[in-house]
């Protein structure tokens, strides 16, 4: 039985070796074109077409590849997608078997195959491209040919004897591309969720830790690139972990819309060609393989043109790579320098940074994931207008839909990953740079504003500036305050906030100067 308890993984700096690699659309079409060995000959309405012996897809996967040269990428390249084509397929033999549509031995070999798939094998043979016209229909057909052809060899007949095991009568039965592919790539949009999910959750323990580890590295805090009042460094890195923990929860809120499904509905949400007790029965089993909370929409001729929850993911991962681009841009601000820049802490050096400047290093790892966050705010573009461009009782779209946010999703995953152990992890504080900035900054003036008056203070700040001395000394020889007394006010815990109570403190007063 396969369970969703463990998510599965898209391909990552850690590469699942068990999974087979794809040969790609570009090899398929070249053998297509010149097979150089023994051919079979497959079906479909529009003739005939040789197809190599050796492979397990068929006619309708060879006209894909002839149609759709489009990505140079297969849909083998997401294979949590192939992995939930192969589930909904299962789901279908069980629920077909369960209510007497389908012959128990078929649905029974249907099985088998899919839970192969599932374990990762077959995978080289979805080699259609992501990008497809069709609403999805060459990949729903290449998983269907790739699993009956398995079949028929499990059952001692050769490939495309469809009189045996047929793609669309049997391990199509009870359904529609329209119903089977938008479940699939939902469900794989979970699965690649629930990875991205956990190395997001790795990154925030990761900003928390420096939190820590720098939570009492007095700093100057900046306002528009302008000097502020003093902070931690623990607290700008506290920061970055909250954030990203609002974006990591605004995720998960958009699973349960995910799990919303419109099988059963076949072609436009009216379940032709289904037994009404298919939907129930195909949902029970679904859940049961996945080990997910799936439910049937309530309106299933709505659920099958309907794109929105689409749009919510990607809406959502947006605003995550957002944030998460911020941050970089203030690692990089940070880091800056080192010596004419601002230098408040050190990145970890990965690699040279110039082909002609001795010893320069960059910040490659946070420039990468801003990249990362360029492209997922480029695909939630796409996404938009595909969804919006779509007509009456379907959306033709949904395959760049689901390339655009399954790959924001596994490269998401992926630059949560890198910034993690190549940079986050390794960060240093400068903290005698850091003390001399504070030492002289004016910004500390602002707390001695309750006690000397915003007038005074704002003099004394440009007299500061002017002058290179230090605040505390300017406020004792203008009589303002004692020096106990400015020492007490600009104690480093009350300078940053990080005292309970930092309020106006009650100071002792001299009635002659007051």
């Amino acid at each position: 039985m396969t369970s969703a308890s463990q998510p599965f993984d898209e391909p990552s700096l850690e590469p699942d070796e068990s999974l087979v690699k794809t040969t790609g659309p570009e090899r398929a079409t070249e053998r297509l074109h010149d097979p150089a060995g023994p051919t079979r000959t497959d079906r479909d309405s529009l003739g005939e077409l040789q197809i190599p012996a050796d492979v397990y897809w068929g006619v309708h996967t060879a006209r894909a590849l002839q149609n759709f040269p489009i990505t140079r990428r297969a849909i083998s390249n997401h294979p949590n997608l192939i992995k939930a084509l192969a589930m909904v397929k299962q789901a279908a033999a069980r629920a077909n078997k369960e209510i007497g549509v389908l012959e128990p031995a078929k649905a029974d070999i249907i099985d088998q195959v899919c839970e192969e798939i599932i374990g990762g094998a077959l995978h080289d043979q979805f080699v259609v491209g992501v990008i497809q016209g069709g609403a999805g229909t060459s990949t729903n057909m290449c998983a269907n040919e790739i699993i009956t052809n398995r079949a028929l060899e499990l059952m001692g007949h050769g490939r495309g004897e469809y009189q045996y095991l047929n793609p669309n009568d049997d391990v199509n039965r009870s359904q529609s591309t329209n119903d089977v592919y938008p479940t699939a790539i939902k469900l794989a949009m979970i699965f690649s969720l629930q990875r991205m999910l956990h190395e997001h959750e790795l990154l925030i323990a990761s900003f928390a830790a420096k939190g820590e580890e720098f939570r009492s590295v007095l700093k100057v805090g900046r306002t528009q690139l302008q000097d502020a009042v003093p902070m931690t460094l623990g607290q700008e890195f506290r920061g970055f972990a909250t954030t990203l923990t609002e974006d990591r929860d605004r995720l998960r809120e958009v699973i349960p819309f995910l799990l919303e499904f419109n099988l059963g509905a076949t072609a436009i949400g009216t379940g032709i060609t289904a037994d009404p007790r298919y939907a129930e029965t195909v949902r029970k089993h679904l859940a049961d393989i996945t080990g997910l909370p799936v439910k049937t929409a309530t309106d299933l001729v709505e659920a099958t043109s309907d794109t929105g929850v689409f749009m919510t993911l990607s809406g959502t991962l947006k605003r995550s790579a957002a944030k998460l681009s911020k941050i970089c841009n203030d690692l990089r601000l940070l880091s800056s320098g080192p010596q004419a820049g601002l230098g408040e802490i050190n990145l970890p050096k990965m690699q040279a940074g110039s082909s002609i400047m001795p010893g320069k290093v960059n910040p490659v790892i946070p420039e990468v994931v801003n990249q990362v966050a360029f492209s997922v705010i480029g695909a939630d573009a796409t996404v938009t207008a595909a969804s919006e461009a779509g007509q009456l009782q379907l959306n033709a779209f949904e395959p760049v839909i689901a390339a655009s946010i399954m790959q924001s999703l596994a490269w998401m995953a992926n630059a949560c990953h890198t910034l993690r152990l190549n940079c986050v992890d390794g960060i240093t504080a400068n903290v005698d740079r850091l003390a001399l900035q504070v030492g002289s900054s004016v910004g500390v003036v602002t707390a001695l504003t309750p006690y000397i008056g915003y007038a005074a203070a704002a003099a004394l700040a440009n007299q500061a500036l002017t002058t290179n001395a230090s605040i505390a000394d300017l406020v004792v020889e203008a009589g303002l305050m004692e020096a106990e007394e400015v020492a007490r006010v600009l104690q480093p815990e009350r300078l940053s906030g990080i005292m309970p109570v930092t309020g106006v403190l009650d100071l002792p007063q001299d009635d002659a100067q007051r």
